[in-house]
């Protein structure tokens, strides 16, 4: 059996070398490296013979570079390396930057309904000495026909707006609750029936029914909360209704149900943690959806009374008085609405970024 020509240099007692100048040398027996110039392209020349010896040219040794970077080498990832490396004390991570939109979000909402029940007596304080007077430092969001300050009015109707709201989205996301669950567990009937009452109630215009629902209960907050409650349902009612049909098809509610768990115990210990972070955040998205259509019926006249503060009032009984000049009236407490709006919106966001696996990373 032939030697391989490598095989038989090694049992020769050929070995390299590597300088310290970083040129590596192929040497001969002896030890002695033999290092071809520069110039010379001779190079080590290696020709078979019949029994398959190597033979090597005169110039038996020729200095390669090494195959070890550079100290000084620039590093193949650029600036992001610095970025890698940078200590965890001197960065914060998205999701801290995340919880903290949280915070802020929740704490605005709680200033805006503590501030507004406690101004709720002094918004409907009248003094005629002050009317129409435009926004100053006295009254920043100016005043009314009435002599009411503006800002301490809209502090109270977003007061009464987002607590209306929260009722009522409450109510709409147990109903989203309870219908989405039975769809995905009770069967093919039950299943049907519900979709089909999904589909029924997201065919009507949500105004239209809200009104409708509104009138026959006589309006005002009574009238407003069972109409956005039993509206506001259906959307929640799909997200929920494919999360459990997700959940019961993975496979560790299928490995829990083979090793003899319960329907009960696999609800409670699988399903509930599964679909309870979606369900948070569909009722928290549901917020600005309810204080957007509670305004929007009070400002048509089907939503809560004239005499109680609340934005759709406040922008109902401006649009009187926007023809005189008095832009106030209708400006601020719109802004106020959007900007109250905008927090709930970013308040779901920011909780649908920490409770999703997908986005809790990024």
């Amino acid at each position: 059996m032939r030697e391989k020509p490598f095989a038989r240099a090694r049992r020769a007692g050929s070995f390299g070398r590597v300088r310290e100048d970083g040129w590596a040398a192929a040497c001969e027996g002896d030890g002695a490296p033999r290092i071809a110039p520069s110039g010379d392209s001779s190079g080590i020349r290696a020709a078979s013979t019949g029994d398959g010896a190597a033979v090597a040219a005169e110039s038996s040794c020729v200095a390669t570079p090494a195959t070890a970077p550079s100290p000084s080498a620039p590093s193949p990832f650029g600036s992001r390396a610095e970025v890698l490396h940078r200590p965890r004390a001197a960065r914060m991570g998205n999701r801290a930057l995340t919880l903290a939109a949280l915070a802020l979000a929740v704490a605005a909402l709680s200033a805006v309904v503590v501030s507004g029940a406690l101004v709720a007596d002094a918004a409907t304080a009248t003094d005629f000495s002050q009317k129409n007077l435009a926004p100053s430092w006295a009254h920043p969001f100016g005043t009314d026909w009435m002599g009411r300050d503006m800002l301490l009015r809209t502090l109270a109707g977003l007061s009464a707006s987002v607590l209306v709201g929260l009722l009522a989205a409450g109510v709409s996301a147990a109903i989203a609750l309870v219908l989405g669950a039975a769809a995905a567990l009770g069967g093919r009937r039950v299943d049907a029936a519900v979709t089909w009452l999904i589909d029924l109630v997201m065919g009507v215009p949500h105004i239209v029914l809200l009104i409708l629902v509104s009138f026959a209960l006589g309006k005002g907050a009574l009238g407003v909360t069972v109409g956005v409650a039993v509206t506001h349902w259906p959307s929640l009612a799909r997200v929920v209704r494919a999360e459990i049909l997700q959940c019961r098809q993975s496979a560790f509610v299928a490995t829990a149900r083979k090793l003899g768990q319960g329907p009960a115990r696999i609800a409670t210990r699988h399903m509930l943690p599964y679909v309870l972070p979606q369900f948070i955040v569909g009722l928290i998205l549901l917020f600005p959806h309810a204080i957007l259509h509670e305004a929007a019926i009070t400002f048509l006249g089907f939503g809560l009374p004239p005499e109680q503060p609340a934005i759709g009032v406040i922008l109902s009984e401006s649009m009187g008085y926007l023809s005189a000049g008095m832009w106030w009236l209708a400006v601020f407490p719109g802004l106020a609405l959007i900007a109250c709006v905008l927090l709930f919106d970013g308040a779901g966001s920011s909780l649908r970024k920490l409770v999703d696996p997908h986005s809790a990373q990024e």
